[in-house]
Formats: structure tokens, sequence, C-alpha cells
């Protein structure tokens, strides 16, 4: 199974931009669908954007919609999470996680493999 490792995270002020990294381990990387989701404490893990196995469809969530990127560089087999805009509450650990499926899914059961998360904190 693929192993993900997510990078980037850390703290920023509201209004500010953090670039998220998430290196795979093998080359069959370009095979799945990427996803990154992101959880506050004491809240469910939430879908923010999804891409596929391309990069020629994406998909957000309404909450990130407008502010966040997701792009993917196959031949680097990392997927990577441009925050600009953000606000305290997208304070949360972000996960990327990978998907045997095809088409963009923003649910967790339809993701196989998980990163160990990055922490992002963003101050008012």
């Amino acid at each position: 199974q693929v192993q993900l490792a997510e990078s980037g995270g850390g703290l920023v002020q509201a209004g500010g931009s953090l670039r998220l990294s998430c290196a795979a381990s093998e080359a069959t990387f370009s095979r799945y669908v990427m996803g990154w989701f992101r959880q506050a404490p004491g809240k469910e893990r939430e879908f923010a954007a999804a891409i596929t196995q391309s990069g020629r469809r994406t998909s957000y969530a309404d909450s990130v919609k407008g502010r966040f990127t997701i792009s993917r560089d196959n031949a680097k087999n990392t997927v990577y999470l441009q925050m600009n805009s953000l606000k305290p509450e997208d304070t949360a650990v972000y996960y990327c996680a990978a998907s045997h499926t095809v088409g963009v899914r923003s649910t967790t059961t339809e993701y196989d493999y998980w990163g160990q998360g990055t922490q992002v904190t963003v101050s008012s």
C-alpha cells in the first residue's frame, strides 16, 4: 500500500497563506484519486478538496472554495493544497488520502490510505 506523508503545516495569522504537501511512497501514485480532509478538535473529519488521477477534475467543500487550490505532480508523487485567505475556523489537522475509486470523492469511507496529518493553526 502507498505511504503518505504530509508537511507544510504551521502557525499563520488570519488572512495569511500556507502550502501543504503530501508525498507518496510509490510510483503508482498516479493511479489514485487524492483528497485533503481536515479535523478540528471535537469535530468529525471533513472533506476539503479532491483531485482526479490526471488532475483534470477537482472538487472543493463550500467552506474552502475560492480560497484553497488542490494540485498534483505525478512525476514527483506529490499532491498539494494551497491555502489562501486563511481563517481561524480553518484550524485543524489536515490529512491527505488516496482512493482506488474513479472520479472525485468526498467521504472518508471512499479513501483507502491516509497520512499522519499536519497541524494548521490560524490565529486571529
